[in-house]
C-alpha cells in the first residue's frame, strides 16, 4: 500500500488569494451573503443519493463542460455541493416564489 500524499490541483494553486478592492457601501445597502458549496475540504458528514442512470450521465457531461468550456477541473460533488448552495440560498431569499417551491409543486 502506498501512501501518496494528497496535493492540490493547479485551480488550486494558482487562484486568487484576495478579493479585489469593491468600493465602500453602507450597510443598508449591503446584500445578504450568498451561500457556497464547501468546497475542497475534508467533509465529515456523508449522505447517499441515488440518482437515475440519466441524471449521472448529465451531471457527469456538465463536469465535462465545466472542464472544457470554462477551465474548472470539479468533481461531481463539488458540482452538486454548489447546486444545493444555489437553490438553498434561492429558497431563502424567494420563499414560496423560489425554483425549488415551483418544481416540487409540479410533481
Amino acid at each position: 500500500m502506498t501512501r501518496r500524499p494528497s496535493l492540490p490541483g493547479a485551480a488550486e494553486l494558482f487562484r486568487l488569494t484576495s478579493a479585489p478592492a469593491a468600493p465602500e457601501a453602507s450597510a443598508a445597502e449591503e446584500a445578504p451573503q450568498q451561500r457556497r458549496g464547501s468546497g475542497r475540504t475534508k467533509h465529515t458528514t456523508k449522505i447517499t443519493v441515488y440518482v437515475s442512470d440519466e441524471e449521472l450521465l448529465a451531471l457527469e457531461q456538465a463536469r465535462l463542460a465545466l472542464r472544457a468550456a470554462h477551465g474548472l477541473g470539479v468533481d461531481r460533488g463539488r458540482v452538486v455541493r454548489e447546486a444545493i448552495a444555489i437553490v438553498l440560498d434561492d429558497l431563502e431569499t424567494h420563499g414560496d416564489a423560489s425554483l425549488l417551491v415551483r418544481r416540487l409543486r409540479e410533481q
